[in-house]
């Protein structure tokens, strides 16, 4: 997709690029208001591949992605946690329940790598048998066209399934599957005023408030704790998704030995 450009009287300008899902209007029209003369660029991407890249290429200053990412040699501030669903075909069996746990989906074909929805990859018969069939790399708009086309379902966060919504798809929350969380970054030695007025922002503050680079190290490592929270959380709810699945599987065992013995 193509650079976004609003022009800077006094040729200044920040670019900010972002994943599918975020929408940052709000604060570009912020910005402009605070700062009308300092132009802001939008660089929207495709997927979450570019989301470091976009950084390291030269084609953006800041980059709003979705962690996990490599951070090293990078400012990362987490923002807000995003809610997963999963997104079926019309007509599928979810369309007839409220919200699905991730177990329930584990005879179904992932249009996504298994390492991208972990919890799904550690219950899916499909991997555990060994008879999956690789799908190559996509942008999540190519992946939720191929679901409306019966090739399978895709996990995503809700902002993700919104934004590519279609007539013939369905959503539905699903549960044992971690948040996701936005964050926004921009390279570790790439500090300036015009980074400080973007995470003031995002982050509400008023026009006349002042960090200094202190407190912005120091919100990054309380950033940095909360991610870890939300990790361990997740892990725990992967444990408990294959200890349902066991004892799923030691119950069918049970009962086809108690049919075999009445035989």
């Amino acid at each position: 997709m193509g650079e976004n450009t609003t022009d800077a009287v006094d040729g200044r300008r920040l670019r900010v690029a972002f994943v599918p899902g975020v929408t940052p209007d709000k604060w570009f029209r912020t910005w402009r208001e605070r700062l009308p003369d300092v132009g802001i660029a939008a660089v929207p991407l495709e997927d979450e591949l570019e989301q470091r890249l976009v950084l390291t290429d030269g084609r953006a200053d800041m980059s709003l992605v979705r962690l996990p990412i490599d951070d090293e040699g990078l400012h990362v501030i987490p923002l807000y946690t995003e809610n997963p669903v999963v997104v079926a075909p019309k007509g599928h069996q979810i369309s007839a329940v409220d919200a699905v746990d991730i177990a329930e989906l584990a005879d179904e074909h992932l249009l996504q790598h298994p390492d991208a929805v972990p919890e799904w990859r550690d219950v899916a018969r499909e991997v555990a048998d060994g008879t999956r069939i690789d799908v190559p790399p996509m942008t999540p708009r190519v992946a939720i066209e191929l679901v409306g086309a019966g090739a399978g379902i895709v996990i995503v966060p809700l902002s993700v399934a919104r934004q590519f919504d279609r007539k013939d798809v369905i959503r539905r929350p699903v549960s044992g599957v971690a948040e996701t969380r936005v964050a926004l970054c921009w390279p570790a030695d790439a500090e300036g005023e015009l980074i400080e007025q973007f995470i003031g922002v995002v982050r509400g503050r008023s026009a006349r408030s002042t960090r200094s680079q202190g407190s912005v190290k120091a919100e990054q490592e309380a950033a940095k704790q909360r991610a870890a929270k939300k990790k361990d959380a997740a892990r725990r709810s992967a444990e408990q998704a294959r200890e349902r699945k066991n004892a799923d599987r030691a119950a069918r065992r049970k009962a086809g030995g108690r049919k075999r013995g009445r035989r």
